[in-house]
């Protein structure tokens, strides 16, 4: 894994020393070396910059950016597959100079084009600058592990694998898109293909980009879909042929992430989805496989007592830290520099500290992001599956008469319920979920925190909605089911936007590699084919999942409800972190600043700190998108 950057200025006006002003803010993510191309068009300088963390071919013959004849490329992320498609390209004539994965994509791209991505089992950000074509190709892998920013404006396109390195041109504006912030605000992220700010955004996963250097202008192209898998038959097979077959491809997937040439570990939580990593791992492998597992005791955040019993089962080896609050709580003025855009996912705290104690022993880390969008495991299934259909079911007219009523008596009014914590979020909810129980709104209604009447309330101006990956009607009508379909949706938002940009910015602010082994492409196209109820059995999620780890670990072993990774913020943001609140909260801040409603603001705050009306991650996303801000804007 690595850093990558770069321009193309149809004015021809920038020079190789703002390339290297745009690099040298990602030290973290490439710590072993930097490298520079500038190569001069007839309609505009081209440049490529590259840092590089060495994982795989450890020699110069791994640095970038690379050159084969008249290719020039810069790579971030692996190619798992490299050797088999090396000798694949042998046997057509190719000759290689080096070990490096990076080479081989250079000369599948000149033997395939864009359809080499078609051969690519793997985690991947790059841009070739074709010369005979007078193009540069950028693309980003599958589920979307590799971060791709760019903007485009007046004649310059940029990118970066962080948007830090992007603002660090003097051509680029930094202007705030208020819809995204209005978006962020909901999600605790700004959701793909989206930037927080104006003519920046986020490629596509499974896209790729080709910028024509001789018409400036630039087409992107989809060429990989999860709804590939949904839309397909669903398998007629039984349950034994099934979980073998799922067995052999999740260790296929597996071990091809434990290909390096530095030292890999494997993140240990103690739940299903690590503990099968590590169980199928260590069972392949003669050596002990190192495994890293953080609690924080004082703060209810401790799930290392199971991990070590599953270590000690499995016989890794395994390393266990027990951090203060006071270390967690230090993580906190560092995220607005690593997370480049407002992030409001507070388990990026201890993420961070499981990454710092991980890279002490290792460069690579296997997380196991992404058992829950493949095999069904988030408790919010439940609630869909239950209840979802109770209230459709519902006649319209009763469900609309019954949220007509709670629109006249406010939450408040309602004796006894309105003492109750949170019970006005829960009364709007409610009153939505009436309004409108398709599956659309279910799922939007569990997963923002503010709807757009708050919005509204929220911002001095008028802010307007974004197309996100909930607006996909790609799942076709025959192959439509409700749990099918809002895994298809979690797969390409919160998966994305959430868990892949936490982990991502978690291990590069330590120089760690993380790979996703869960979400090796092949993964997801075999998991969505299979008969639901192989995934989500009579309420029991990732049946399947379970029942192959049940064969390393016991059953009485790995059965206790789910944990999450969260850290207690309401208590924090009234003790430890209240100084932080009040300062970025200020009145005079929130004026000064131009985009939020004052009024509202110190409502949300005080509705907190008095009543305990307002729920702790609303103030926490307040205050990730202020110090973001502070840091950036001011």
């Amino acid at each position: 894994m690595c850093g990558i950057s770069g321009f193309v200025d149809f004015k021809k006006t920038t020079s190789q020393e703002v390339l290297e002003k745009m690099n040298r803010m990602m030290p973290h993510r490439g710590p072993d070396g930097e490298g520079y191309g500038i190569y001069d068009n007839a309609k505009a300088t081209v440049a490529l910059g590259h840092r590089r963390l060495s994982i795989i071919d450890l020699s110069p013959g791994g640095s970038q950016p690379k050159t084969l004849d008249t290719l020039h490329i810069t790579f971030n992320g692996e190619i798992y597959n490299h050797v088999e498609i090396r000798i694949e390209l042998e046997k057509k004539g190719h000759v290689f100079h080096s070990h490096s994965d990076t080479e081989v994509i250079l000369h599948a791209y000149q033997e395939w084009g864009s359809e080499c991505l078609q051969h690519f089992i793997g985690m991947f950000a790059f841009a070739i600058y074709d010369e005979a074509k007078n193009t540069l190709f950028t693309c980003r892998d599958r589920p979307g592990v590799k971060p791709f920013f760019y903007y485009w404006k007046d004649g310059l396109f940029l990118f970066a694998s962080e948007l830090k390195a992007i603002i660090q041109h003097p051509e680029f504006t930094k202007e705030i898109d208020l819809n995204a912030a209005a978006a962020y605000m909901q999600y605790g992220y700004v959701p793909t293909p989206h930037c927080i700010f104006k003519n920046t955004h986020k490629l596509k996963p499974g896209h790729f980009l080709e910028l024509d250097l001789a018409t400036a202008t630039y087409t992107t192209t989809q060429y990989w879909n999860v709804y590939d898998g949904y839309n397909k038959p669903t398998l007629k097979i039984d349950l034994p042929e099934a979980l073998e077959e799922t067995e052999k491809l999740l260790v296929n997937a597996f071990q091809y992430r434990m290909v390096s040439d530095v030292p890999v570990g494997v993140f240990l939580s103690g739940g299903y989805d690590s503990s099968c990593v590590t169980a199928l791992l260590q069972k392949n492998n003669t050596e002990k496989i190192k495994t890293f597992t953080i609690g924080v005791p004082d703060a209810g955040l401790n799930e290392a007592p199971y991990a070590k019993d599953i270590a000690t089962h499995l016989g890794t080896d395994h390393t266990e830290y027990y951090c203060t609050e006071k270390e967690a709580l230090e993580i906190i003025p560092e995220l607005s520099f690593f997370y480049d855009e407002p992030f409001a996912d507070s388990s990026a705290i201890p993420t961070s500290l499981v990454s710092k104690i991980a890279r002490e022993k290792v460069t690579v880390a296997l997380s196991a992001d992404g058992g829950d969008e493949v095999f069904a495991g988030y408790n919010r299934y439940d609630y869909v599956m239950n209840y979802g259909k109770r209230l459709q079911s519902i006649p319209g007219f009763i469900r609309k008469s019954a949220a007509a009523l709670m629109n006249t008596v406010p939450a408040q009014a309602i004796p006894v319920l309105n003492k109750k914590q949170f019970f006005s979020n829960r009364y709007e909810k409610m009153k939505s979920l009436l309004k409108d129980p398709r599956e659309k709104n279910i799922l939007l209604t569990l997963t923002k925190q503010m709807n757009e009447g708050n919005i509204a309330d929220l911002f001095q101006q008028p802010v307007g909605g974004l197309i996100t990956g909930f607006d996909s009607e790609e799942l076709k009508p025959d192959a439509h089911s409700t749990l099918g379909y809002i895994m298809a949706i979690d797969y390409q938002t919160y998966l994305l936007d959430d868990i892949l940009q936490k982990v991502d910015r978690a291990g590069m602010s330590v120089s760690l590699e993380g790979r996703e082994p869960f979400l090796d492409h092949r993964i997801i196209d075999w998991a969505a084919q299979l008969p639901m109820d192989y995934k989500y059995n009579n309420g029991n999620k990732k049946f399947i999942l379970k029942e192959i780890v049940h064969k390393y670990l016991p059953k009485e072993m790995m059965d206790r409800p789910k944990m999450g990774f969260g850290i207690p913020l309401g208590d924090w943001l009234s003790t430890e972190l209240k100084s932080y609140v009040d300062t970025y909260l200020d009145e005079a801040f929130i004026t000064k600043q131009g985009i939020f409603n004052n009024t509202e603001i110190q409502r949300i705050r005080n509705s907190f700190y008095v009543n305990k009306e307002e729920r702790a991650e609303k103030i926490w996303s307040l205050l990730m998108f202020q110090m973001w801000y502070d840091r950036w804007m001011n």
